[in-house]
């Protein structure tokens, strides 16, 4: 049975199972039809991981443009990520069962799927190829809400993620011309081949100044493509950092920088979508910060931390999914008092929010200890500060405010009912995953560090390092911090209120100066631009007459004595060159 099993799926890349089942999930409208392919499909996929059939080297190739492409291969970390792709896309197939939408079915599959083909990809071509079917689905996950805002969020969507792709093809292409190639290989950051790829990779992981796309986004999707936004795209991001990029100083800068600036933003938001994205941002750049430290225990850290990120992250997109589902909004002046009649979600809110500060005995604690450690041990005191900074920002974000605003605090009057039970379900599970490995004595952390990138170094880790009490302390004072610092700003009425507008990022560059002069030459092209385009057609015009006239075969110089004089000219020009170079020579 078992070899019968890895024949059948050992060179299979899973991601494949999930893109087939999101094209039967289009075609299959019948909902038990469609539930049974969008549940089977990850699960499939799951199978087709446990039986491959070896690591490190190709399972699958196509041949292409004289390039051997690695359709599937699997490396350790391609486990790790891969694991949890493919039980965050069960999760989210199974929280979506009460929609009865297959395009949005059928893209939240392609979506992971994609990304699932991306992490088992052997080389940077077909990542490439999948990142960017990957674009395109998440596209329709944002179009499919169909509202204005929407439209124009998913065209800034494409935009700036064509631009990312374009970049990353321009570094693949400068590898092939340098190495040969375009397989995996750690690069240092210097030649045009890296510089593109990191760009690229850059505005796929929401780097400063690339990352508005992110929050912009994940608040107008649909409810349940917000989920997938929130994890698949950026994660993938930071798997291919840490294949390509492990160790390279400049990635600590830009994930220090990460780390702080979104969570100042982050305050004034109301919508608490938003305020989560940019929860998620700030910490994408601890992960991009441990990648850049690049000891083995910090790139374990970064593997550790995105497999919990991933579970923590969708359970609490899944949470603000029903409040939205139910009331039809996530702004947090107009929520309050949901823990009445919402008693479930307010459970899963606390699991998920409790992982995602990195309280001791949840998932979050488990990576997060390890980076910490990894960042002190080997980055400036500058960068360690602010992932304290960054850490503290977050418990008093995610941590107090989300559970505060939505379900405790004010009470707004609104008495939806409870989650669907898929939703529950759904909920239950990821819950049940960020408890798993957060609890020693469940086996789930031992379980994750057998496959991290440095086995060694994870089983020391883990037998001496994880549960000492001065990582236990560290957390549960910056949760201390968050929450008192909370609670003295209410007392005085000094706490941070939200702004009921449009708060803008960096986007305010093009949306607002931006904008605005490309209105002003619009109306100046308006007024000047007929006159000048007929000006400069009647001048090239005449050029071109006044050339053809003269040199034509039928112009001036060709007719008459003039046209023998002409040769005449040539011939002694030629002449005169001739007897030159003899000279010369001589």
């Amino acid at each position: 049975m078992v070899d019968a099993l890895q024949s059948l799926f050992g060179s299979s890349n899973p991601g494949f199972l999930l893109i087939l089942a999101g094209v039967i999930a289009y075609v299959a409208r019948h909902s038990i039809a469609r539930g049974v392919v969008t549940i089977g499909g990850p699960l499939l996929g799951l199978i087709a991981l446990i039986f491959h059939q070896a690591q490190g080297t190709p399972l699958s190739t196509v041949e292409f443009m004289d390039l051997t492409l690695a359709l599937y291969q699997v490396e350790r970390v391609s486990i790790v990520f891969g694991t949890a792709f493919l039980i965050a896309a069960l999760i989210h197939s199974i929280y979506a069962l009460h929609e009865e939408d297959p395009l949005q079915d059928a893209a939240s599959l392609v979506f992971a799927g994609a990304a699932t083909s991306a992490v088992f990809a052997g080389d940077l071509m077909v990542l490439f190829i999948f990142w960017e079917i990957a674009t395109l689905a998440a596209a329709l996950l944002i179009l499919r809400t169909g509202t204005d805002a929407a439209y124009k969020a998913a065209l800034r969507f494409l935009g700036i993620q064509i631009l990312g792709g374009i970049l990353l093809l321009e570094g693949v292409i400068f590898m092939l011309k340098d190495y040969g190639d375009v397989s995996f290989r750690v690069l240092e950051i210097e030649g045009k081949g890296a510089w593109f790829l990191l760009l690229g990779i850059g505005v796929k992981a929401a780097f400063p100044v690339l990352h508005t796309w992110f929050q912009d986004t994940v608040s107008k999707a649909t409810v349940t493509g917000a989920i997938t936004l929130s994890v698949f795209t950026t994660m993938l991001a930071v798997y291919t950092l840490l294949r390509v990029f492990p160790g390279a100083d400049l990635l600590i800068a830009i994930g220090a920088v990460m780390a702080v600036f979104p969570l100042v933003i982050a305050v004034l938001v109301d919508d608490l979508r938003r305020v989560m994205a940019y929860v998620v941002t700030a910490q994408l750049g601890l992960m991009i910060c441990g990648i850049g430290v690049g000891s083995d225990l910090a790139l374990n850290g970064v593997t550790a931390y995105a497999f919990c990120h991933i579970f923590f992250t969708i359970l609490i997109f899944m949470v603000l999914g029903v409040v939205k589902h139910r009331t039809g909004t996530t702004n947090a002046s107009e929520l309050g008092g949901l823990y009445r009649t919402m008693p479930a979600t307010t459970g899963f809110c606390l699991v998920a929010v409790l992982s995602v500060i990195g309280m001791p005995l949840f998932s979050g604690f488990v990576g997060h200890a390890m980076m910490l450690n990894a960042i002190a041990g080997k980055a400036d005191i500058w960068v360690w500060g602010a992932m304290l900074v960054s850490a503290a920002a977050i418990a008093f974000l995610a941590g107090v405010r989300v559970p505060i605003s939505t379900f405790f605090g004010s009470d707004a009057g609104k008495r939806p009912e409870d989650a669907p039970f898929s939703m529950v379900l759904a909920m239950g599970l990821a819950a049940a995953a960020c408890i798993w490995v957060g609890v020693p004595v469940l086996g789930g952390t031992s379980f994750l560090f057998e496959f991290l990138p440095s086995e060694v170094a994870a089983s020391s880790y883990l037998e001496r390092g994880l549960w000492t009490s001065g990582n236990v302390l560290t957390h549960l004072q910056l949760i201390s911090f968050a929450v008192f610092a909370f609670a003295l700003l209410s007392f005085f009425g000094r706490a941070p209120s939200t702004y009921s507008g449009t708060v803008l990022d960096v986007d305010w560059v093009w949306r607002k100066p931006g904008f605005e002069t490309a209105v002003w030459l619009g109306a100046v092209y308006s007024k000047i631009g007929p006159a000048t385009t007929h000006a400069l057609k009647s001048l090239s015009r005449k050029v071109y007459d006044s050339i053809e006239n003269t040199f034509s075969p039928q112009g001036e110089l060709s007719r008459g004595p003039l046209s023998s004089g002409m040769a005449v000219w040539t011939s002694v020009m030629l002449a005169v060159v001739l007897i030159l170079s003899l000279v010369s020579g001589m």
